[in-house]
C-alpha cells in the first residue's frame, strides 16, 4: 500500500509545518492536510521540500462545517461561497502539487430541504471536478458517520455509489473512510472488495475511538490485506487521533518505520 500520513490529527505535538519533518521521520513519503489553508502556499511548500515528502490531498475549504453548521458544499444560498472557496482550494492544489482535492458535503440541518441540498452538492461537485481535470487533479468525496457529525448528507455507502452511478464522471471519485464506514455499520469488505475501481483514496482508524490501530476492534490488518488484493492503487492514509505521542503509536506499520 502507498502509506500517508493525514497532518492534521497525526504529528499534533509540534506545529503544521514541522509536521512534515517529523512524519518523514517516521517513514511516509506521502501525507495530506484537512485544511491548510491558516499557512501560506510559500510556507507549505518549502516544509514538503524540505521533508522530501508529497501531499497527496486537501479538502476545499468548508466554511463552518467543522464548528457544527451546514458547511458550503451543498447549502443552495453559498453557491458563490463555495466558488471563492475553490479558486482558493486550486491555488494551493496546484502550488502543492496535489494528487486530489476532497469535497465535504457538509449538513443539511432541515430535512425539508434535503433534496435541494443534494442538488446543490451534485452541482458543485461536477463543477469542481470540469475545473480540477485541467490540472490533473482528482476530485473525491466521501461519506462521514452521522454519530461524529449530525446531519451529514453523504453519510452511507450507497450514498457513494449511487452518486457516482448519477454523474458518471471521469474525474470523480470516492474517498472511503474506513472508521466513518464502520461506524455506521457498512460492509467493508464488500465495498472494498467489489468498488476498488470506484474509490480514489482511503483513510483509516480504529473505532469507535478513532485511534490508532489496536485501540478498538476494527479488523484493520484484514482490510489491508483486502486493499493490497484489489485493483486500488492508491494511497491509504493514516487519519486517526493518537493515544498518545504519534511517534509512539507507529508499530501498525512494522519495518516502514524509520529511526527517529
Amino acid at each position: 500500500m502507498k502509506l500517508c500520513a493525514n497532518l492534521s490529527l497525526m504529528f499534533t505535538e509540534v506545529p503544521l509545518l514541522e509536521r512534515f519533518a517529523k512524519a518523514r521521520a517516521c517513514g511516509f513519503e506521502s501525507v495530506e492536510i484537512q485544511f491548510p489553508y491558516e499557512e501560506s502556499v510559500e510556507d507549505l511548500v518549502k516544509a514538503k521540500e524540505a521533508a522530501q515528502v508529497e501531499i497527496v490531498l486537501i479538502n476545499v475549504p468548508a466554511g463552518d462545517l467543522m464548528t457544527g453548521g451546514e458547511g458550503l458544499a451543498s447549502v443552495p444560498e453559498l453557491t458563490e461561497d463555495y466558488s471563492q472557496a475553490l479558486d482558493l482550494c486550486i491555488q494551493y492544489a496546484t502550488a502543492l502539487e496535489v494528487k486530489a482535492v476532497n469535497v465535504l458535503a457538509g449538513r443539511c440541518l432541515d430535512a425539508e430541504k434535503e433534496t435541494k441540498y443534494w442538488q446543490t452538492f451534485e452541482w458543485n461537485l461536477v463543477k469542481t471536478a470540469d475545473a480540477l481535470v485541467e490540472h490533473n487533479i482528482l476530485t473525491t468525496f466521501e461519506a462521514i458517520n452521522t454519530k461524529d457529525m449530525p446531519g451529514f448528507l453523504v453519510h452511507r455507502a450507497e450514498h457513494l455509489w449511487s452518486l457516482m452511478d448519477r454523474l458518471n464522471h471521469s474525474n470523480i471519485k470516492a474517498q472511503y473512510d474506513l472508521y466513518h464506514m464502520a461506524m455506521m455499520g457498512e460492509n467493508l469488505w464488500h465495498d472494498l472488495s467489489t468498488k476498488s475501481d470506484q474509490i480514489g483514496h482511503i483513510q483509516f482508524a480504529d473505532m469507535p475511538g478513532r485511534g490508532e490501530p489496536g485501540t478498538g476492534g476494527l479488523a484493520l490488518k484484514q482490510f489491508f490485506q483486502i486493499i493490497e488484493d484489489s485493483t486500488y492503487g492508491g494511497y491509504v492514509a493514516a487519519e486517526y487521533k493518537p493515544t498518545q505521542q504519534t511517534e509512539e503509536t507507529l508499530n501498525w506499520m512494522g519495518p516502514r518505520v524509520m529511526p527517529s
